[in-house]
């Protein structure tokens, strides 16, 4: 037992540096690809609420898509499709590196999910709290962003909470295109040391933590978000 965690060790005759670095990068991804994804998932939740036909019709194609393809077959289309149909269509040589097609495929997976999320939270907001600030005489765009916005993100608060989770676990996919996160530090250490159950069960732990923390985070946010309605009377 004693020399299994010595493999744990940090330095040339261990592996846990190299499991750190993949615990860096699998943070990285997940922080990096959140913004786009909800940035997605605001403008189809938008697209979906829409009253033009066309606009709903856009957002229903995107949702459609996103939720129905397996998240590793999209990572492949992304990495390796993609600079192959920039290059058959304009001529040019594009590479686009491991990091960013991770970001960019998880990005339109969690797009998809989080505007279902978020379409059911800016449904949820009462329709009189636009009508009334129309009646003060603010625009429809600034309507939502003091008015709408505010309430629907309190309201969707939890069902983003456990689509991060999902976009954490998913992060262990961009491994196959050879992005240095935890899963393929892990498989490495397997490889290299013939310890398996050893290394995957470490590994287990590790995204356990992960997403621990990130539970207790979210759990926060939604503590602070209820007392600061409660607060204005909610």
């Amino acid at each position: 037992m004693t020399d299994l965690f010595g493999l744990l060790s940090f330095g040339s005759e261990g592996w846990g540096d190299d499991l750190a670095r993949g615990v860096v990068v699998t943070i990285t991804l997940a922080i990096a690809t959140l913004p786009l994804g909800l940035a997605l998932g605001l403008g189809v939740a938008l697209l979906k609420n829409a009253k033009g036909r066309v606009a709903r019709a856009l957002g229903e194609l995107y949702t459609t898509v996103f939720r129905g393809l397996p998240e590793l077959l999209t990572i492949l289309i992304v990495a390796f499709g993609a600079p192959r149909l920039i290059a058959s269509l304009t001529g040019a040589t594009v590479e686009i590196n491991s990091f960013v097609a991770g970001v960019v495929a998880l990005g339109l997976v969690f797009g998809a999910f989080s505007s279902e999320v978020l379409l059911a939270a800016i449904r949820a907001v009462p329709k009189g709290q636009s009508e009334s600030a129309a009646a003060l005489g603010l625009s429809r765009r600034l309507a939502f962003r003091l008015v709408v916005f505010p309430q629907l993100w309190r309201v969707a608060l939890p069902g983003l909470s456990n689509t991060w989770l999902v976009l954490l676990k998913d992060t262990s996919l961009v491994s196959v295109i050879a992005l240095a996160d935890l899963t393929r530090q892990t498989n490495l250490a397997v490889n290299a040391t013939k310890q398996p159950f050893f290394f995957y069960l470490v590994a287990c732990l590790l995204y356990l933590a992960l997403s621990g923390l990130s539970t207790a985070i979210a759990r926060r946010l939604e503590a602070r978000a209820d007392r600061g309605f409660a607060a204005a009377g909610r």
